[in-house]
């Protein structure tokens, strides 16, 4: 038998918005400019947020946190081109994309202080848990968009996930169920560089991420992930797809800006070169000045947006903290199992124990 070629395949790259913040008009989508401004506000709240949340980390008043700093644009744009009754499925850096779907700061701060209640999407958020095993969350995604699927019905589940998070089967089990079971599913990997501390040339000998999505079955496509408007038409036209049972896999090109958690020092595995030249391919700095050259943004509405957001976060903090001083701690042992097991029974009663004593070392 001769050889033959039998299939071929090719992955589309998108960009909108130059990093100068030039922009393609023929690509351009015809966005409101109050939508626009939206998202723009998005981003600057979440990077506020980050930025808090991490000093409060530092001074002890918040537990391990995922900063998302620099990858505002990947998450806000493809929040923002869901349709209400879709889901999103987080892993645990995706607050921006949480903000976008209404999230209260106050809950994104109060989980991350360890109470559980601030993990609470419901249905009204339409937003799984955060997920903190890397990669599981992708089959839960699969799961919401096939049952949708199944019932005939238009809504679509947006799985976020890393670039790390591609080297796991959980992920590649999820691109394969989705494209046998055309679930109305969008895989959105974060593309940021670094699973962790291990670079993404080291993770995966493919020449994008994007390209995984062909072995399932279904469509890949890169995005410039600092570029909310191609970040917005990747996701709007991927949702289109999915509906119609045809899953998507986007690889959002972008960077971490900060740590991977605040237990992390990208010092040790990132050159100062490289975050410099990420530093110009800011996609705040990027979005501004795309807004600004449309009319929508001047110094005076940049100023009062950070006024208003600075006093926002300051709130919400204040009523974290409330929460999180009310909380009874020897509430997590209710929870862990349907019914407790004698062996954690004894364990929170020496925790109630140790902490009527003023300590819990017994």
């Amino acid at each position: 038998m001769p050889r033959t070629t039998v299939a071929e395949f090719t992955v589309e790259s998108i960009e909108i918005l130059s990093p100068d913040g030039a922009v393609d008009e023929e690509l351009e989508p015809d966005l409101a400019a109050e939508t626009l401004l939206g998202m723009y506000r998005t981003m600057r709240r979440a990077r506020r947020l980050d930025e808090r949340a991490i000093a409060l980390q530092r001074r002890g008043e918040l537990g391990t946190y995922a900063p998302g700093i620099g990858q505002e644009a990947a998450q806000v744009a493809s929040a923002t081109a869901l349709d209400d009754g879709d889901w999103i499925v987080p892993a645990f850096r995706e607050g921006a994309a949480l903000l976008t779907r209404g999230a209260p700061i106050q809950a994104i701060l109060t989980y991350a202080m360890g109470l559980e209640e601030g993990a609470a999407g419901g249905p009204e958020g339409r937003a799984l848990p955060p997920s903190i095993p890397v990669g599981s969350q992708a089959l839960h995604a699969v799961g919401v968009g096939w049952a949708y699927a199944m019932r005939g019905e238009d809504p679509v589940a947006l799985a976020y996930f890393g670039d790390g998070a591609t080297s796991t089967g959980d992920v590649m089990e999820a691109l394969n169920s989705a494209g046998a079971y055309g679930a109305q599913t969008v895989f959105l990997c974060q593309n940021n560089g670094y699973a962790i501390s291990t670079p993404r040339h080291k993770q995966s000998r493919a020449e994008t991420l994007a390209q995984k999505a062909i072995g399932a079955g279904i469509r890949g496509v890169q995005v410039d992930g600092n570029d909310p408007l191609a970040v917005y038409v990747a996701t709007a036209e991927a949702l289109d797809h999915a509906r119609r049972g045809d899953p998507v896999l986007i690889e959002a090109l972008t960077y971490r800006r900060s740590m991977h958690t605040t237990s992390d020092d990208p010092r040790k595995y990132r050159r100062e070169e490289e975050e410099i030249d990420w530093d110009r391919r800011d996609p705040i700095t990027r979005f501004e000045s795309y807004l600004r050259d449309r009319g929508h943004l001047t110094d005076d509405r940049v100023a009062s947006i950070e006024a208003e957001i600075e006093a926002e976060i300051a709130d919400a903090i204040e009523r974290a903290k409330a929460t999180a001083a009310e909380a009874d701690a020897v509430d997590m042992f209710e929870h862990a199992y349907g019914e407790v097991p004698p062996w954690l029974e004894r364990q929170a009663a020496a925790f109630s124990a140790g902490a009527e004593s003023g300590g819990t070392d017994q």
